[in-house]
């Protein structure tokens, strides 16, 4: 029996794309999309002139122990890079693999893909369970911050246990924000840059709304007509009605009063 004849087939146009141009440059061909079936979720390699730039990012995020600004990643690129877009690309290109580059509290990290996460829960820190009281207290301040002590109090309709901010504040997910401008320059309280982290929020903004929450089963379905639920803000810069925590009080224009409350016009009621 006569073996059949076989044709040999060039290396290069056997791989290369159909519909490849004679004579292409061969990162062109490479780039092709579709090439060898890629599918559309898989991101291509970056191009040369920017994978020196893209290495550079890449050792700063994975040798950091916490989030990184890109103010400080500009500080290792030449000035006119847009590390934006960088960034941008870099995370397309991580976005299918066991880690992926995740921006949180307006900083970039490398973290471990949600869909593996259960390979590293034995070796996760176990946190502390709050208390009903803590959580409701922490949700208060994350929604209604800058907020007091008493207005905390208010919107729970009980009064605060005293420990349970200073329980909030020691996680690291609380903080003293200043002094409101009222009678007694309470303290104002609002969230930290490690609440975003833990609970994976670019900004306060991302916490969910009304729609969220009632599909979450959190809220009761018999509510007010008029009931919202108020858009947050973690602004670090003190707002209108707030001073620094240190600022000296003003004592403008003291209002004097008799021993019976009422006002006196300064003469000593006898």
């Amino acid at each position: 029996m006569v073996p059949p004849k076989l044709t040999a087939v060039p290396h290069e146009d056997r791989d290369a794309p159909e519909d490849a141009l004679p004579g292409a440059d061969p990162s062109e061909v490479l780039a092709h999309e579709g090439w060898r079936g890629l599918p559309s979720n898989v991101a291509h390699l970056p191009s040369a002139d920017r994978r020196e730039q893209l290495r550079i990012l890449e050792a700063l995020l994975f040798a950091a122990s916490e989030p990184i600004d890109e103010t400080y990643l500009k500080q290792h690129l030449k000035s006119d890079d847009d590390v934006s877009a960088l960034l941008e690309e870099l995370k397309s290109f991580y976005a299918s693999r066991g880690v992926n580059l995740v921006k949180v509290a307006d900083k970039w990290t490398f973290r471990t893909a949600e869909d593996l996460s259960y390979l590293l829960e034995r070796h996760a820190t176990e946190q502390r369970r709050l208390s009903k009281a803590a959580l409701e207290t922490l949700a208060i301040v994350a929604y209604h911050q800058p907020v007091t002590r008493a207005e905390i109090e208010e919107i729970r309709g009980v009064s605060a246990s005293a420990g349970t901010l200073d329980v909030l504040m020691e996680i690291g997910w609380v903080r003293p924000r200043g002094r409101r401008r009222a009678p007694g320059r309470p303290i104002t309280y609002g969230t930290t840059e490690d609440f975003l982290v833990h609970f994976g929020l670019e900004s306060i903004k991302d916490l969910p709304g009304l729609t969220e929450l009632k599909g979450a089963g959190l809220l009761e379905g018999n509510l007010p007509p008029d009931f919202t639920v108020p858009e947050p803000t973690d602004s670090a810069a003190l707002m209108p009605n707030e001073v620094a925590l240190d600022a000296v009080e003003e004592d403008e224009n003291p209002t004097l009063f008799s021993a019976d409350g009422y006002d006196d016009g300064g003469k000593d009621g006898a």
